[in-house]
């Protein structure tokens, strides 16, 4: 009975997750208000069922009475979240807050799958980022002249990216030294730089109106990387990169900085691997030769792959259900390689709706900010937006072996805190702009009330006096 229970709830998960996917795109097209507002609904039912019958199953597979503790407690906060973002801001964008919310009840309940102590320890600290972050559009609300601060946001990102090389701080992890401790709390600064490069890139384009100013940016752009290069870090560096450009790009208008961006990343790859394959870029090296042919380096450098790509072929379009899989063979699950495990157990029928809700994310992400008209934030919206999908393509793209593997984890569901703490960061900031968006759309809908009421009333008084 038990397992009957289980295979029914497998194929319900992957029946909600379906059409929980199909709402994220619907809602995008859709243009009435009443018929957009019943699909969000209808989101939070699916998430919440979604959620308990993924529960079911480890409750059945793993056997202990825990599982059903930790369900409670995480729809509660996750309505709480839902709920208080919804009464603090009435215009900010539902479909997001949805999504952040299934996302990170997606990564608790991977988690407790493949490690509880550290499911556990996410759950508290990525609840009390969830507290902070619900804040952040009040306060940007009050910040004046946020535009401006260019200096401010490149000296604190370069501080904070240095950071790792303060003696007894920094940390050295998978060859790279982009980790720093304090207080038995190890936090990755390059997550929140991120936020604070992106920031900078904004109002340096805001200010810039000659070449000579898009110059001097671009060359503080490149400390930032210069310094991740120096940490070896290069999927950061990789990422940095692409948004720097598109967001230049999205500013200017010109095509001859994208292919300038493109020309001057394939010559530095190409340069920095023939200088310093032996050195600097030692670990990437191994990388790469891993992701070429990892089957040759099954038992060394290339068993990382082999398991991610042994775990989705064992899983099928279907997976092998909750609790019932073999995920914990994969080196890293909780974090570089979770969609390895989501894949597995889940099925990629999941792993596939679970990249088109990051895709429909980002494309509405991507809608707010075109229809954003103050420049600084349509630029950080764009930035955010560019970077959130580009972490997720790096990820899925490493378990899968699309492209050589870079550390980089899975918003929202991979384990980490700094990951998940600036993706929340992230996301806060883009409701500020969606609001911003909502509140421009008001008013312009209220002066054309004037307007219109204006014409009528010189219209009635014209037929008045004709009279």
């Amino acid at each position: 009975m038990l397992n009957v229970i289980c295979i029914i709830s497998k194929y319900l998960v992957l029946l909600f997750m379906v059409l929980y996917t199909i709402i994220c795109f619907t809602y995008l097209t859709a243009k009435d208000r009443k018929k957009r507002t019943r699909n969000l609904n209808k989101q939070i039912f699916y998430i919440f069922m979604i959620h308990f019958l993924c529960h079911v199953m480890l409750m059945i597979n793993i056997k202990d009475i825990k599982v059903l503790v930790y369900y409670l407690i995480e729809i509660f906060i996750a309505v709480m979240y839902i709920a208080a973002f919804r009464l603090m801001y009435k215009n900010s964008s539902r479909l997001l807050t949805n999504n952040v919310a299934f996302l990170m009840l997606i990564g608790y309940t991977m988690l407790l799958r493949l490690s509880p102590k550290l499911a556990v320890r996410q759950f508290i600290l990525a609840s009390l980022g969830l507290i902070f972050t619900i804040f952040i559009p009040m306060i940007m609300s009050k910040m004046k002249n946020i535009q401006y601060w260019r200096n401010r946001y490149g000296v604190v990102g370069i501080i904070l990216l240095a950071s790792v090389f303060i003696p007894g701080i920094g940390m050295v992890v998978n060859g790279s030294r982009n980790w720093i401790s304090i207080g038995g709390l190890s936090l990755q600064p390059m997550e929140f730089v991120k936020i604070f490069f992106i920031f900078f890139t904004a109002s340096s384009l805001v200010k810039a109106s000659t070449m000579k100013d898009l110059f001097i940016n671009a060359c503080i752009a490149a400390t930032f990387m210069l310094i991740l290069v120096i940490e070896k870090d290069f999927g950061a560096v990789v990422m940095f990169y692409i948004i720097y450009f598109m967001m230049v790009y999205l500013a200017t208008s010109r095509p001859i900085f994208m292919l300038l961006g493109i020309g001057l990343g394939v010559a530095a790859c190409v340069i920095g691997y023939m200088l310093f394959k032996d050195s600097l870029f030692a670990h990437i090296v191994v990388r790469v030769n891993a992701w070429k042919d990892p089957f040759k380096y099954q038992q060394t450098q290339g068993y990382q792959v082999c398991e991610s790509l042994f775990a989705i072929g064992t899983g099928g379009f279907f997976g092998t259900g909750l609790g019932r899989g073999m995920p914990y063979l994969i080196p890293v699950a909780e974090s570089d390689f979770i969609f390895s495990a989501i894949g597995e157990e889940l099925g990629m029928i999941f792993g596939l709706c679970l990249i088109l809700i990051y895709l429909s994310s980002f494309l509405a992400i991507q809608n707010i900010a075109m229809k954003c008209k103050q420049p600084f934030f349509k630029y950080v919206t764009f930035g955010i937006g560019i970077c959130y999908i580009f972490q997720v393509m790096l990820n899925v793209g490493g378990a899968t072996k699309f492209i050589p593997s870079t550390g980089v984890t899975l918003p929202l569901i991979s384990y980490g805190i700094s990951s998940v703490f600036s993706t929340l960061l992230m996301f806060s900031i883009i409701q500020y702009s969606y609001i911003l968006v909502s509140k421009e759309a008001d008013d312009l809908e209220k002066e054309k009330d004037k307007i219109l009421r204006r014409a009528a009333d010189e219209y009635a008084a014209g037929n008045a006096g004709a009279y």
